[in-house]
C-alpha cells in the first residue's frame, strides 16, 4: 500500500499551533441516531456516528483562547457543533464503550473524535486557518460570554450567547458584527461533582473541498473535568435556546438536539500564570 501524503500546511501557517491559554466548555446530548447519520453522510461521508446504547452524541464545544505570535497576541472565541464519530473503515478497531466510558477518555484508540458540522468564530485569521489546515466548516460569528474566573464571583456558571456576523473586507482583523441572535447555551455546574478525564488528544475530523477526510489531533496538557448530568435531576442546569431556526445551524440544532437533555459537560480552564497582589502602605510621612 502506498503511504498517504500529509495534508498541506499553506503559508503563513505552521503546525503545531500552540495555545497560550484555553478556557473551554463542552456539553453532550444523547440523541436519536437516524437524523445524525443523515447529517454526517452529507458532511463527512467517510465517517460513521458513534453509538452508545443505541444513541448518538452531539456536542457543543465553546472555546476562548489566547495565542502569542511573533508580532503580538490574539484572543479568539469560537463554538463547534459536533457529532461524535469514527472513520467507517476503522470501526473494527473500536472497543465497545458506554457514554460514560467515552466521556472519561477510556477510548485510547482516539478514533472516537469530533466531526465538525458547524463552527462559528470571531477571528478572521482563525477562520481561515481552520478552513485551510483542518477543513473545518468555519464561519463568522461573535459572542457575549461569561465563565468562572478567579477574578470574578464564586461559582461555576457559563453563558455563551452567539450572534450573527459576516466577513469584513480583505485583510480585516475583525468580523462584522450583526445584532441578530443565533443561539444561547447556559450551564450552571455550581456544586456539581466532577472527575478528571483524559480525553486527549482530541481527534477533530474534517472533510476538504475535494471530499478527502482528515484528522487533526489536539493535545491538552491537563485533564478535562467531566461533570455527569442526570437528565431529570440536573435538567435545569443546561439550557440551549435556538433563536434563529431558519439558519442551517439553527435547523441542525433543532433537528438533532431538539428537546434532548444534556448528559454530560466537560470543562477546561488554564490556570493563572501570575497574580498582581493588593498593595500595602510603607511607614513614613503621609
Amino acid at each position: 500500500m502506498t503511504p498517504l501524503p500529509l495534508p498541506p500546511v499553506p503559508a503563513p501557517y505552521q503546525l503545531p499551533f500552540h495555545y497560550g491559554a484555553l478556557h473551554q466548555i463542552g456539553v453532550d446530548f444523547l440523541v436519536d441516531p437516524e437524523p445524525v447519520r443523515d447529517v454526517l453522510a452529507k458532511r463527512h461521508p467517510a465517517l460513521s456516528a458513534a453509538e452508545f446504547g443505541g444513541r448518538a452524541v452531539v456536542s457543543l464545544n465553546y472555546q476562548l483562547y489566547f495565542a502569542q505570535y511573533a508580532f503580538g497576541g490574539g484572543v479568539t472565541q469560537e463554538i463547534e457543533f459536533n457529532i461524535i464519530a469514527h472513520p467507517t473503515a476503522e470501526a473494527h478497531r473500536l472497543p465497545h464503550l458506554s457514554y460514560e466510558e467515552y466521556a472519561h477518555g477510556v477510548d485510547q484508540t482516539r478514533l472516537l473524535g469530533i466531526a465538525r458540522v458547524h463552527v462559528l468564530c470571531d477571528n478572521p485569521l482563525a477562520i481561515d486557518a481552520g478552513r485551510r489546515l483542518f477543513a473545518e466548516p468555519k464561519h463568522p460569528g461573535w459572542f457575549e460570554s461569561t465563565m468562572p474566573s478567579p477574578n470574578g464571583p464564586a461559582g461555576d456558571a457559563w453563558t455563551v450567547h452567539c450572534r450573527k456576523a459576516s466577513a469584513g473586507p480583505e485583510g480585516s482583523q475583525a468580523v462584522v458584527r450583526h445584532d441578530e441572535d443565533v443561539f444561547t447555551l447556559t450551564a450552571d455546574l455550581t456544586g456539581l461533582g466532577s472527575v478528571p478525564a483524559n480525553n486527549a488528544p482530541v481527534t477533530g475530523y474534517g472533510t476538504d473541498t475535494e471530499g478527502r477526510a482528515l484528522a487533526g489531533p489536539m493535545n491538552l496538557y491537563q485533564p478535562y473535568r467531566h461533570h455527569a448530568l442526570d437528565p431529570v435531576a440536573d435538567a435545569g442546569r443546561i439550557r440551549l435556546t435556538v433563536h434563529d431556526g431558519a439558519t442551517e445551524l439553527g435547523q441542525d440544532l433543532t433537528a438533532l438536539v431538539g428537546p434532548a437533555r444534556a448528559v454530560g459537560a466537560w470543562t477546561f480552564q488554564s490556570p493563572p500564570v501570575a497574580a498582581h497582589n493588593r498593595p500595602y502602605y510603607l511607614p513614613g510621612p503621609r
